[in-house]
């Protein structure tokens, strides 16, 4: 307990770091500790940002579970033709009909990303965090990725390219297929089942139980925003929360646990907008050998959120971390990912 209560503790070292959760926990139960430093408590709620993937994901594999969807689909068989008709065009071809349900939850469909790639200098990301609130729904995201070329064919080998408009699009397939708002699935499939008491789709822009986050030194306040993107990261959680459901996505409480192999069974690296593998709705962190070149870590299985939270298990050593930095300037992620390794070593 010492020695995780001086690694929160470091976390606020980073000079980005304003406040850090972390919690940790074994998947014996032998070991199961939360702590906090700086503007943020234990208990406090905060926007876990794109680790909502990972709860799509789940959605996903239930879904597919349940005999509701193939993930070989194409998407085109969930949307009206002209709303999804031209969102991905190279040299003038449209290769819409060609994208599956599968190349959107491995970010391999070539869809421009409308969050970070739409425009340089002039993205979405960029008026968000200057504190510009405006609501991004499924159709303006469509709009915004059919105003730019796609990156590369459905599909092609080795090619992956992170995108938040494949999770709007897989948050619309969602809604299609249950005939059910996403906040509505989510609450009944997921939040409902694990009896989770501080987590949900972010729904009222009036709500600020959450803590607020930092962009760099400002707090950055974007609830039309955050209202409005529930597939692509819009839940409000708990660390605590967090766990049990991460503890749960891997343990087989939703689906088989034997699935998690399909879901990492074609890793391909992300360089932008951070540097990790993408597989099937899971990221894994990079972990260098040089780090512990004796006793390797073995892989991080999870998500990263551009609000500085984090979700992921260590199968190696059987160990979960959950939490966040609260800063979505992607400076303060060192931080977590530091702590974690941190624990790795000493396990």
């Amino acid at each position: 307990a010492a020695r995780l209560e001086r690694t929160v503790l470091r976390m606020m070292r980073n000079r980005s770091v304003y406040g850090a959760v972390l919690s940790v926990e074994s998947g014996d139960g032998s070991l199961s500790w939360t702590g906090s430093a700086g503007n943020l408590g234990r208990e406090d709620r905060y926007y876990i940002a794109s680790v909502t993937k990972l709860y799509i994901t789940a959605v996903m594999l239930m879904l597919r579970e349940e005999g509701r969807l193939e993930f070989s689909h194409p998407v085109t068989t969930y949307f009206p033709e002209e709303l999804i008709r031209g969102i991905h065009v190279i040299d003038g071809v449209d290769y819409t009909q060609q994208i599956t349900i599968a190349h959107l939850m491995s970010n391999a469909s070539g869809i421009p990303d409308y969050f970070y790639y739409a425009e340089p200098k002039k993205h979405a990301a960029k008026s968000l965090m200057a504190g510009q609130d405006e609501s991004w729904p499924l159709t303006r995201a469509i709009e915004q990725a059919k105003a730019r070329p796609a990156k590369f064919k459905p599909g092609a080998p080795g090619k992956v390219h992170y995108s938040d408009t494949n999770y709007q699009l897989l948050g619309g397939i969602i809604e299609s297929v249950t005939a059910m708002d996403l906040a509505d699935v989510f609450d009944a499939m997921l939040f409902k089942p694990m009896g989770l008491q501080h987590t949900y789709a972010y729904q009222d822009i009036n709500d600020t139980s959450p803590v607020p986050f930092y962009y760099n030194r400002q707090q950055v306040h974007v609830p039309k925003y955050l209202a409005s993107i529930t597939a692509e990261g819009g839940i409000v959680s708990t660390a605590a929360e967090v766990m049990q459901f991460l503890t749960s996505f891997f343990k087989g409480f939703f689906f088989p646990a034997h699935r998690i192999t399909e879901l990492t069974r074609d890793m391909r690296m992300i360089w932008a907008p951070g540097q990790f593998y993408y597989g099937l709705g899971i990221e894994k962190l990079w972990t260098p050998r040089v780090l512990s070149p004796l006793h390797p870590l073995g892989d991080l299985l999870g998500f990263w959120g551009q609000t500085g939270a984090f979700a992921f298990y260590n199968p190696d050593r059987d160990l979960y971390f959950t939490g966040t930095v609260n800063q979505a300037s992607g400076l303060g992620h060192s931080a977590a990912y530091r702590a974690m390794i941190h624990i790795l070593k000493h396990s």
